[in-house]
């Protein structure tokens, strides 16, 4: 619970920032002020002081002594008269000696300190106010040894004085009230303080006004946020118009943020749906041997069959056996490179495993025309750096790929090139194929797992559609590439690109 008698805190940032803006303009404000009026202060006192020690060394330059001075006062009105004439007046007596009679205070003290009429006549008679002046005086003798200007308070009233002793004794006090400063100085601060509330005024406006144009991009993060949090992740933070160039910072970089969550967002909701798809397909996949083996042996149980039933049931259990086996042994393949195991790298000639790979397809499929392309010369052939079992399974795969997927009779081209590219050279195998080919849909899909461009295929010749999935793991586990293109006219175009490597030096 907040303390009373004090302001609540503001909350929004613009509160801070403008109360902040104020209270750092109003200390401005002050010492500002409390500086001009010290200087103005001292500037008028400096004034009185010059005024009253002028009069001071006129009168010290004169050698009058009392009887003097009272002798002036018959001259006052000659001397007031005739003060247009010139600086002197009659009997050489300098006009200044006649001001002081006139201006404020002016006080004759005899020997004991009293006050004295400065007329004999009794025409210029001791006030009660040079009484009390001469009262409030702490040391009249001093003051005058010393020369310099003095300020006395006298009851309610300050004044600026100045002391001189004369030939005789007597000492001279002449005082000018400081109402007139204290009037000024009044006049002043109250000018300040005026002006003080209009600019704080008008900078707590500004200050507003300014903070919610460029605080305005904060508040489109708060809905960007908002709309985030309830599902729209395509949801950007716009250019601000008055934002600064640290809160554009932080839209772009919020933006990247952003997108980075979406795309990952995205990634991990297509990796669930693939894992379900993989997860049932993997499971109607093995269901169906299972199936047929239960189904085989169930009948061999009850005696269901004759001996040569008994022999075709047999030999079914034992292929979806095998079918399993292999599916097993592939989604094993598959775990494993998921895991990104530690292959065992070394040059492998990529040539030699596909003159392999062509012979058994030649010896499978002997009627199939086959075209190998690969460079001629001692060494030219490519090397690549990788494990050699994963890549004869690479291209074990591919090439199984054409012998269940094209016709017999169709045409096939094996070509090995040297490429150049991203600042590496590279080794590229490109498996062409003249047969059926595949729609762009399915050429998109053709890497997921489980996936058959032709479901109807009977999965004793198309397989369990783990093939290329397979091809693409190890390629990518070796630091390589692998697309697909249409075969211009017809049929596919399988292209893998591994990074190359010198051939080995023979021991």
């Amino acid at each position: 619970m907040k303390a009373c008698g004090f302001w609540p805190r503001p909350q929004s940032l613009r509160g801070r920032f403008t109360i902040a803006n104020v209270v750092f303009l109003a200390a401005g404000l002050v010492l500002a002020a409390a500086a001009s009026i010290a200087a103005t202060y001292m500037v008028l006192i400096g004034q009185i002081d010059d005024s009253l020690k002028s009069s001071q060394t006129a009168l010290k330059h004169t050698d009058l002594g009392v009887d003097g001075l009272r002798q002036l006062c018959t001259l006052a009105d000659l001397l007031q008269g005739s003060a247009a004439q010139g600086p002197t007046a009659g009997g050489g007596v300098p006009s200044s000696i006649a001001q002081a009679f006139q201006q404020d205070l002016f006080v004759m003290l005899d020997r004991h300190g009293t006050p004295a009429a400065v007329c004999q006549d009794g025409s210029m008679p001791v006030s009660p106010e040079q009484r009390r002046l001469a009262a409030a005086l702490p040391d009249p003798a001093k003051l005058a040894a010393s020369g310099n200007a003095s300020t006395v308070q006298s009851g309610s009233k300050e004044y600026r004085v100045v002391a001189l002793r004369l030939g005789d004794g007597t000492i001279v006090v002449r005082g000018m009230r400081m109402s007139g400063v204290k009037h000024a100085i009044g006049k002043l601060l109250i000018w300040e303080s005026g002006v003080g509330v209009v600019l704080l005024a008008l900078l707590a406006t500004g200050s507003l006004t300014a903070a919610r144009r460029r605080l305005s991009p904060l508040e489109d993060m708060v809905e960007t946020a908002s709309a985030i949090s309830e599902g729209d992740l395509s949801r950007r933070i716009s250019t601000a118009r008055y934002g600064s160039s640290e809160v554009e910072q932080l839209s772009t970089a919020l933006n990247a943020m952003l997108q980075q969550i979406e795309t990952a967002v995205t990634e991990s909701e297509r990796a669930t749906a693939q894992l379900r798809q993989f997860l049932a397909d993997a499971s109607h996949e093995l269901r169906t041997p299972l199936a047929s083996v239960r189904g085989y042996l169930q009948l061999y149980e009850k005696g269901m069959l004759d001996a040569d039933e008994k022999e075709r049931a047999l030999s079914r259990v034992s292929s979806e056996a095998l079918r399993m086996s292999r599916l097993v042994d592939e989604l094993l393949a598959l775990a494993r490179l998921d895991d990104r195991p530690a292959l065992t790298f070394a040059p492998v000639d990529l040539c030699c495993l596909v003159r392999e790979g062509a012979a058994d397809l030649a010896a499978q499929q002997p009627e199939r025309p086959l075209t190998l392309l690969l460079p001629e010369g001692e060494g030219a052939c490519g090397y690549v750096r990788g494990d050699e079992a994963g890549l004869r399974q690479v291209v074990g795969n591919l090439l199984g790929n054409v012998r269940v997927h094209t016709p017999a009779e169709s045409p096939v081209t094996i070509e090995v090139t040297r490429v150049a590219g991203d600042g590496e050279n590279r080794t590229a195998l490109r498996i062409i194929d003249s047969g059926p080919g595949l729609s762009p849909q399915d050429a998109a899909r053709a890497f997921d797992r489980f996936f058959r461009a032709d479901p109807q295929r009977s999965r004793d010749t198309g397989g369990a559609g783990l093939g290329m999935s397979i091809v693409q793991a190890v390629v990518k586990a070796h630091g390589g590439a692998v697309a697909l293109a249409p075969t211009p006219g017809r049929g596919l175009t399988v292209t893998v690109r591994l990074p190359s490597a010198q051939a080995p030096v023979p021991a």
